[in-house]
């Protein structure tokens, strides 16, 4: 593991002093850091691509080169702009991009990893971005910044360091804030009993899909209606409006979370345009990126439900804080004939321990595809 005061200050040494992106576990000790140390120079972007962009007019303001961070799962959000913007031959931006490695090969990960690890390294390849992988030796990772920050200044063009497991690990941020009383898991199970049994569910990456998975094996239900989105960080609505277009007679809900859902807003656009009152959008926000670490997101800081209002969306006009305050809504929205959307204020932290996540995929969707078209 490296020493993160030693990477800053080499980082810092060659003039990279500003820093974007998603947070990652894998770089955990990189983000707490930048976090802690330069809170005006680390931006957390809604999504790796809107990253980039931040980095491209910080290179643009500035003349200095950006370090743009991410985990490889968000590398589809970055083609678009360092192809079409970044590129050498549209407006060549420099730009350092620290890229956590999950799913390397050989190391072992969930499937959801697997693909985008074995990929990591061509998909560099394919856009014509040099790089190296990172280890734990200080003086190597000297060197590579080293010669990262020349290649960037020389050609100006991007330049990779790609971070195994452990390399830029680091301790989560303390959890325990408690401002809202109600757990991601108390506020899951509210909508469970208060929804009809054959709601169709779509739990968001990270801790949701943990939860409500863990939460069917202790009331001895089935889950066949669940559809956990255990990867695409901010396509879970997405998954859920597709189904809610299908079944208009099945209640859908999104189990959403506030960084996944500010990660792909746009995709709240989409009920303007359609007729799906069968819908039930709800963000179970906690103002952070917990599932990687715990850094803040935005989540708590602007008004989601005005937001959605604007989309088109049925609410009870304000976020809801409480067990009776979710009841409450629900039953208003419940037969409100409009896609329908409600902010429920949580705290950080799991509510209890629960091991990993491991279940068949397949099995898992196919129950679920089964279920769906009897």
């Amino acid at each position: 593991m490296l020493d993160q005061r030693l990477v800053f200050d080499v980082l810092r040494k060659h003039g990279v002093t500003f820093f974007t992106g998603v947070p990652d576990s894998y770089l955990n000790g990189f983000c707490n850091y930048a976090l802690n140390n330069f809170p005006a120079r680390n931006i957390i972007a809604a999504n790796e691509g809107n990253a980039v962009g931040i980095a491209a007019g910080h290179y643009f303001a500035s003349k200095e080169i950006p370090l743009v961070y991410l985990q490889n799962s968000g590398m589809g959000n970055i083609v678009n702009p360092l192809a079409s913007l970044v590129d050498e031959h549209v407006y060549s931006v420099p730009m350092i991009l620290l890229i956590g490695w999950r799913g390397q090969p050989g190391t072992g990960d969930w499937p959801q990893h697997e693909l985008q690890g074995e990929i990591t390294q061509g998909l560099l390849d394919i856009m014509h971005i040099p790089y190296r992988v990172l280890s734990d030796n200080s003086n190597q990772f000297i060197e590579s910044i080293k010669y990262a920050v020349d290649y960037c200044k020389i050609n100006r063009k991007p330049y990779a360091l790609i971070a195994p497991k452990e390399v830029m690990a680091g301790e989560k941020i303390n959890n325990k804030e408690t401002v809202y009383p109600l757990s991601r898991e108390a506020a899951i199970e509210v909508i469970l009993d208060q929804m009809p049994k054959d709601t169709v569910y779509s739990a968001t990456t990270g801790r949701a899909t943990r939860e409500l998975f863990f939460l069917r094996e202790r009331r001895n239900e089935s889950k066949e209606n669940d559809f956990l989105n255990v990867g695409s960080m901010g396509h879970a609505s997405s998954v859920a409006l597709g189904i809610a277009l299908e079944k208009p007679e099945r209640k859908v809900v999104v189990l959403d979370g506030d960084s996944a859902a500010m990660m792909h807003m746009g995709a709240m656009t989409m009920v303007s345009k359609l007729h799906v009152p069968n819908y039930l959008h709800i963000i179970l926000n906690n103002g952070a990126h917990e599932s990687v670490g715990g850094q803040p997101s935005a989540g708590y800081k602007i008004d989601f439900t005005k937001i959605a209002e604007a989309c088109g969306y049925e609410t009870v006009h304000h976020p809801v804080t409480g067990k009776e305050e979710l009841i409450a809504a629900l039953a208003a929205l419940k037969d409100c004939g409009k896609a329908s959307f409600i902010d429920v204020r949580i705290h950080k932290g799991l509510s209890g321990k629960l091991p990993p996540l491991d279940f068949s995929h397949r099995e898992a969707i196919d129950a679920m595809i089964e279920e769906l078209n009897r």
